[in-house]
């Protein structure tokens, strides 16, 4: 075994950062101080890269 994430395994974890950045919005939603916002939208940001980076590597491993 390589290690390597299987693509249902990938599937989870990006159903899983999906959900993550839902949430991410809805709070950001609720918040109302600058410094919270920008806490937000970090942690937004770096939930869709991690998401991207998922996409992308689901997306070789069907390719092949």
């Amino acid at each position: 075994m390589s290690g390597e994430p299987t693509i249902n395994e990938l599937e989870k974890r990006i159903a899983v950062v999906r959900q993550n950045i839902a949430g991410l919005v809805e709070q950001a939603a609720a918040f109302s101080g600058a410094g919270d916002e920008a806490r937000a939208a970090d942690r937004i940001a770096e939930q869709e890269q991690e998401l991207a980076r998922l996409i992308a590597l689901r997306d070789a491993r069907l390719a092949k």
